[in-house]
């Protein structure tokens, strides 16, 4: 009798050898981190509506005019417009990059596609910010797009070092639940966090600024307590991925949302407790885009074919 053909091992060779591939994946979660952070310098110098009007910045040019009365605001938005040209640039390439180099894998085309579609999104979600005057419901769902475009572009990034196909998971089950209640709990922090910044003083417009109309105070100790739960999910998630594998990936992982999330969280009581400086602000922003990746790496690595 025959001998059966021996089981064909999980291959472990990267998606693609090719060295352009990686770069512009990587450019592109650098761009969608970078354009959170200049959103967060137009809103935090009240230069929201320094080009009043969408598409053009004033009617009839493009580009921001020298009598045009917004000063110094008319070039930061304007500057902050032009990254958007740049970041839909490399959510295109990401497309072609994916389609050409990667194989067309239906993992990466499908977020690469959501990048670029969230682009175009937040395009025209930013026409509706600037022609409401900033209304604070339209700046929260512009920044809570730009989240999610910051997680798509990351596993993109992460998941490509892997090969296709069905990874096993390298933690127990429930860890892997675990971390899916934590992401749902850090989706609420940021939620509360736009609604804290939006009735907070620095709502974008430096004339005539728009509010939620909530109590700051109250809306604060709401976000933090559910900072507090977050890190103890986070917590939960770390110390049981090092109790449930041999791999210390996972776990690395989610020791990395931990340091991100106490930092935030440091910056956070800090900017409370100086009267919300701007230059905490804009790193309160800059780490809640990091923390987005770390989550999404956390993710991705619960599942691996890779060893270590």
């Amino acid at each position: 009798m025959t001998a059966a053909p021996p089981a064909t091992a999980p291959s472990t060779r990267a998606t693609s050898t090719h060295p352009w591939l990686p770069r512009i994946l990587l450019a592109n979660l650098v761009l969608e981190v970078l354009i959170v952070v200049t959103g967060g310098l137009v809103r935090l110098t009240g230069s929201g509506l320094g080009c009043p009007t969408w598409p053009e910045c004033v009617p009839g040019s493009y580009v921001p005019v020298p009598e045009q009365a917004q000063g110094i605001h008319k070039y930061i938005e304007f500057g902050n417009r032009t990254l958007t040209g740049a970041v839909g640039f490399a959510a295109i390439l990401v497309v072609y990059a994916v389609w050409r180099w990667a194989g067309r894998r239906r993992d990466l085309m499908v977020p690469a596609w959501v990048v670029l579609g969230g682009v175009v999104t937040q395009a025209v979600l930013g026409g509706i910010t600037v022609r409401t005057g900033l209304n604070p419901a339209t700046v929260s769902a512009h920044f809570l797009v730009s989240m999610v475009l910051v997680a798509a572009s990351a596993f993109i990034v992460f998941r490509a070092q892997e090969p296709p196909g069905p990874r096993p998971l390298s933690v127990h089950p429930l860890v892997e639940r675990l971390a899916g209640v934590a992401c749902a709990v850090a989706a609420v922090v940021l939620l509360l966090g736009t609604v804290v910044t939006g009735s907070g003083p620095h709502s974008g417009d430096a004339d005539e600024p728009a509010r939620f109309g909530f109590d700051p105070r109250t809306i604060s100790w709401l976000h933090a307590d559910a900072v507090m739960l977050f890190i103890g999910l986070v917590v939960a998630v770390w110390v049981a991925a090092r109790l449930s594998t041999r791999s210390r990936r996972a776990s690395d992982a989610w020791r990395t949302v931990l340091l991100v999330t106490l930092a935030q969280g440091v910056v956070g009581y800090v900017q409370y407790l100086t009267g919300l400086p701007e230059v905490l602000v804009l790193v309160h922003m800059l780490l809640a885009s990091l923390l987005v990746v770390a989550l999404t790496a956390g993710v991705v690595r619960l599942r691996t074919t890779l060893p270590g």
